[in-house]
């Protein structure tokens, strides 16, 4: 039965049981006059319309019309994102600016014992752990079952992390899928195959966010990174990345990196800044397509990279506030922006970037939500020295709020996806 006709039979029977209610009204007032009006009415006369059964100002229906239907009202129902972020807004309005701040932090505890990234957990309250080599000492369910035994509070999860591209930068010992090196030469199904199945694997590990999807174009084989990206041109890696983050939708949140992109230098930011000659016009033709179709296909995090695009700005893109404003502005990013590994900068050797706290503090004036750290620190000394900047004006505090409001939903979805 379609709505319409639905809708006309609904308005039929209000119209039999208001014929019926009149009946019943006349009839209670005795078998007198009122009697013989109700018997005359109902002979039927050669002058009268056949009757419809409807009351008098009712009329009938039209089953048969092409009219659209009147619309009933809908109430809107907010999606599960819109209620994650709600729920994330009420727990970071309860929390202290020591607790808001970190929460902006993800490190590293190695080893294989729970109890050691708990304890770390629990005293210095970061947003989440990155798992290395070192954690994985056993299959995917293995290193699963140990992350279980890390909770963080009711209703939120520790950010679990990980660099899961495959390849050459693979941490799981199943993951023998293809990487970057190969997918670039195959369909991209390919890429969609091997990442449907990465994630299954990251699930099992316990993994939430996985760093795995690199979205740095270069064709130059001398580049660090070429074995890694997964298209040698715009429009081949912003095929084959979009593709990575849709088969990582809904199982893990998806990471795309290094932004504003690591293709157009040779040299390795582990170990030096790199400086990039290319003008903003070439970067948007060569380097930001690929960000955009993986923001395009849903990815939850950007990692900023340390490298220096001198046309934009003089400093690291990871410490650039020019480079996040164009990550949110142009390409309508509105997720959860990390950095790359902190560390790196003080391994540069430039005395600039020598100093840990004043590094983190660059990193989230700059505007990153999340700072990443593949070792572990004395956290309380670096949250001190960004609480400082946030009470002197350097830092707002609604920046601090909206970050934390950022990794909150994530953790909150995270939790969700592990309680179902």
């Amino acid at each position: 039965m379609t709505v319409r006709r639905a809708r006309a039979l609904t308005a039929l029977i209000v119209g039999v049981t208001l014929t019926a209610l009149t009946g019943c009204a006349a009839s209670s007032g005795g078998a007198g006059s009122a009697g013989s009006a109700n018997a005359s009415s109902l002979s039927p006369s050669s002058s009268s319309p056949a009757p419809t059964g409807l009351a008098p100002d009712i009329a009938a229906p039209d089953l048969d019309s092409t009219a659209a239907p009147t619309p009933y009202p809908t109430r809107y129902l907010p999606t599960s994102a819109e209620l994650d972020r709600t729920y994330a807004t009420t727990r970071m309005r309860s929390m202290s600016l020591a607790d808001k701040i970190a929460t902006m932090f993800m490190v590293h505890v190695g080893g294989t014992d729970p109890a050691s990234m708990q304890a770390y957990l629990t005293a210095n309250q970061p947003g989440g752990f990155i798992l290395l080599g070192d954690n994985v000492a056993g299959p995917a369910p293995t290193v699963g079952a140990t992350m279980s035994g890390i909770g963080l509070s009711a209703g939120l999860s520790p950010l679990i992390s990980i660099d899961e591209e495959g390849g050459d930068v693979a941490r799981l010992n199943e993951d023998t899928l293809p990487g970057a090196d190969r997918l670039r030469s195959m369909p991209v199904q390919a890429t969609t195959d091997a990442f449907t199945q990465r994630a299954a694997l990251l699930k099992q590990a316990g993994v939430s966010v996985n760093f795995g999807t690199v979205a740095d174009v270069t064709a130059d084989p001398a580049s660090f990174i070429y074995d890694r990206v997964l298209g040698t041109d715009p429009q081949a890696s912003s095929d084959r990345v979009a593709a990575s983050v849709a088969a990582e939708n809904g199982v893990v949140f998806s990471t795309l990196k290094h932004f504003p992109g690591h293709g157009e230098t040779e040299s390795d930011s582990h170990s030096s800044i790199p400086t990039v000659d290319v003008s903003e016009s070439d970067w948007q033709a060569r380097d930001a397509p690929s960000f955009a179709a993986g923001i395009g296909a849903g990815a939850e995090l950007v990692m900023f990279g340390h490298l220096v695009y001198s046309s934009v700005d003089s400093v690291p893109a990871s410490l650039s506030v020019r480079w996040h404003e164009m990550l949110r502005g142009q390409l309508g990013f509105t997720g959860v922006a990390v950095t790359d590994d902190m560390l790196m900068l003080e391994a540069s050797g430039v005395p600039e970037y020598a100093d840990r706290a004043t590094n983190a503090v660059k990193a989230i004036a700059a505007g990153n939500d999340l700072l990443l750290y593949d070792g572990t620190i004395d956290l309380a000394p670096i949250v001190a020295s960004v609480a400082a900047a946030v009470q002197s004006g350097q830092i707002a505090e609604e920046q601090i709020d909206e970050s934390v409001v950022r990794i909150l939903t994530l953790q909150r979805a995270a939790w969700e996806r592990s309680h179902p």
